[in-house]
């Protein structure tokens, strides 16, 4: 039997696997558009740490779309997409700042805050209990027109049932492991990256921009008035590590043009976060099996190199609640997200991969190609590919309820 949801029962319940941006993302909105909604994060407590987080306009306008975005923005910096332009190590300019007029012309902006405050206003969101942490995830049951997530807790294995389930579990996502068995768990990128904050800087006057070497990448954010974000990222092995991370950044960027070493200064060693990036290499084949929907790095684990791990996520999140609202049945929903969803964010994560071994290159020949070849590109050759990520429009969503206290659209 077809489940009919014309009429927009309000019983309609999901179950979210996973507390990160993503998937905190989804929860909201689904819970602002009348569904009950329940996260089940495996951490013993809410994310607090990490560094900064920048978000295109695409992130924003899917923010919007769930009732989040004027509150982000309050509490971001806004810098112009690419800062004052790309650099060499040496300070030689490789590329110009983007056209201002161009940037107006699409709404073209990056919004760059602390990664732990957007995962406190996700949170705070969220309905009184909606968030249930030490919740780990062993599996999903497909029980037919519904789905169950089972769960272990200190207390012992629980299971929750709803018409949906929503895995939202990460690069190495079990679930995704368990639907789709034959393809290959995420792999090694080959370059690592390190992020920080520096502080007591002039983070008011600092543009952004990124500057590039040989097997190197460093980027840098404004991120408020005595705050700059950074992220340094070099090839190496897969899962090597240093004594001193922060040591190893400056060893490795200390010679670079200012204002990289004085930022690198300014950060105080203990906060320097690093991390291996993997990649999910072969696109799955739907994003959607029965009644549960694969979302961000558990649907397109993607490298770092374009910036949109995050922002696809919540596009992801604000395309799925937007079919959810819709009249129709779930699995009509899911297929009309997958159908959105995949072709868009397997694109971007290919073309992240493509643009992580263009930049990360390191032999000479390469190096010269690559460099004359970012000296010839038209300025409006480099805009129109950001124009094509981040011009990008989540569907309608219904007004907001009352019950989710959202803005209205």
């Amino acid at each position: 039997m077809t489940e009919d949801r014309t009429a927009q029962p309000p019983d309609r319940s999901a179950v979210v696997i996973g507390g990160g941006i993503g998937g905190l993302a989804a929860a909201v909105g689904l819970h602002r558009t009348g569904w009950r909604v329940t996260v089940l994060e495996r951490a013993p407590e809410p994310r607090e740490s990490g560094a900064g987080i920048s978000l295109l306009t695409n992130a924003q306008r899917a923010l919007d779309a769930i009732g989040l975005g004027a509150a982000v923005r309050a509490g971001a910096a806004v810098m112009a997409p690419g800062g004052e332009g790309l650099r060499l190590a040496s300070g030689r300019r490789l590329q110009p700042p983007a056209d201002p007029d161009f940037l107006r012309e699409h709404g073209l902006s990056l919004v760059v805050l602390p990664r732990p405050v957007l995962h406190g206003l996700l949170r705070a969101a969220l309905p009184a209990g909606a968030l249930r942490t030490g919740a780990a995830v062993t599996r999903v049951v497909d029980l037919g027109n519904a789905a169950a997530a089972v769960y272990r807790t200190p207390q012992g294995e629980q299971a929750q049932s709803a018409d949906l389930v929503i895995a939202a579990d990460g690069a190495f996502s079990g679930i995704r492991s368990a639907l789709w068995p034959d393809v290959p768990p995420p792999a090694y990128s080959g370059h690592s990256v390190w992020r920080g904050i520096a502080e007591g800087v002039d983070g008011a006057a600092e543009p952004g921009g990124s500057s590039w070497g040989r097997g190197l990448e460093f980027g840098r954010m404004p991120l408020g008035r005595d705050r700059v974000y950074w992220f340094a990222v070099a090839n190496t092995p897969q899962g090597r590590r240093f004594p001193d991370e922060h040591a190893e950044v400056l060893r490795r960027f200390g010679g670079w043009h200012q204002p990289v070493p004085a930022l690198i200064a300014a950060t105080p060693p203990g906060t320097v976060l690093r991390h291996d990036v993997f990649e999910l290499v072969r696109p799955l084949p739907s994003y959607v099996s029965g009644r549960v929907a694969l979302l961000g790095d558990a649907a397109h684990a993607m490298t770092s190199d374009l910036g949109q791990g995050a922002c696809q996520a919540l596009e992801d999140a604000a395309v799925l609640c937007a079919v959810l609202a819709a009249p129709g049945s779930v699995p009509e929903a899911l297929a009309s997200y997958d159908e959105q969803r995949r072709p868009r964010s397997q694109s971007i994560a290919e073309a992240s991969r493509r643009m992580g071994e263009f930049k990360l290159t390191e032999r000479p020949w390469r190096l010269l190609r690559r460099n004359a070849r970012m000296r010839r590109t038209r300025p409006r050759e480099s805009q129109q590919g950001l124009a094509v990520v981040g011009d990008w429009r989540p569907p309608e969503l219904p007004a907001l309820t009352a019950a989710g206290q959202g803005e209205p659209r």
